[in-house]
């Protein structure tokens, strides 16, 4: 995790630091990387990867007022590009809203119905509670409309779920999911070819996966948050810095 964010290095590192009587506050550990110059860069972005100017059917948006508290209630999917040595490519990705595990994924080097349609075949195959009723939510790309899509989501009687305008604070979570995989895993721009971005994607998700903790889930990994049932305690706050509020979600 090369990008780890450092509250929750702070939180990954205190037993280590324990076992050797070592106490370190959060501040003073920001202080610390900052004077040796490792703090994480925020980049910048934009391509876009959805065409919402279609014909086919747009569902309503179910989830505005949804209260989380199980996993497998709810999906949110989306699609972020992948620059590689010299093409791009684009990951599709359905994360559990109650855990924010990674259900199933694809990355393929063209934005098709088909990737999407892996990644929710793959999130299928790795439910543990089949019985849960579940909305799946992303945004109205020609992708997620598409009848391949939706009648594998009605086959598997899950409810349909969109967002409603352009904005991406209707699938903020999504966005967020696909912010850490490229950010904190260095996979923003990887000089590699298609095989190999590949692999290292698998590996990322893997790790973020099973071993990143998050704070929005009283700082469990996915996998053990999604083991879990009832509300879970978050750890994130308001941090104000510069006269300005920051709010960790995640």
């Amino acid at each position: 995790m090369p990008r780890i964010g450092t509250r929750k290095l702070h939180f990954m590192l205190q037993a280590r630091l324990a076992s050797h009587t070592i106490s370190i506050g959060r501040d003073y550990l920001f202080n610390l990387l900052r004077d040796h110059h490792l703090l994480v860069r925020q980049r910048k972005r934009k391509a876009y990867t959805t065409n919402s100017r279609h014909w086919m059917r747009k569902y309503d948006n179910l989830i505005k007022t949804l209260s989380i508290q199980c996993p497998e209630q709810l999906w949110v999917s989306d699609i972020t590009y992948v620059r590689m040595n010299q093409q791009w490519g684009y990951l599709s990705l359905i994360t559990d809203a109650f855990s924010r595990k990674i259900m199933g994924y694809s990355f393929r080097t063209d934005l098709s119905t088909e990737g999407c349609v892996d990644a929710l075949k793959m999130a299928l195959d790795s439910r543990i509670y089949p019985q849960q009723s579940l909305i799946h939510h992303s945004d109205r790309g020609s992708q997620y409309c598409s009848s391949a899509y939706t009648h594998l989501l009605i086959q598997h009687n899950i409810a349909i779920s969109m967002t409603q305008s352009g904005d991406p604070y209707e699938n903020a979570l999504a966005e967020r999911i696909n912010g850490i995989i490229k950010t904190e895993f260095n996979l923003n721009h990887c000089p590699y070819g298609f095989e190999q971005t590949k692999k290292k994607i698998h590996q990322a998700i893997n790790t973020y996966n099973s071993i990143r903790p998050h704070a929005s889930c009283n700082y469990l990994t996915p996998e053990e948050a999604h083991k879990q049932k009832g509300k879970l305690l978050r750890k994130w706050k308001n941090y104000t810095s510069n006269k300005k509020t920051i709010k960790t979600y995640v």
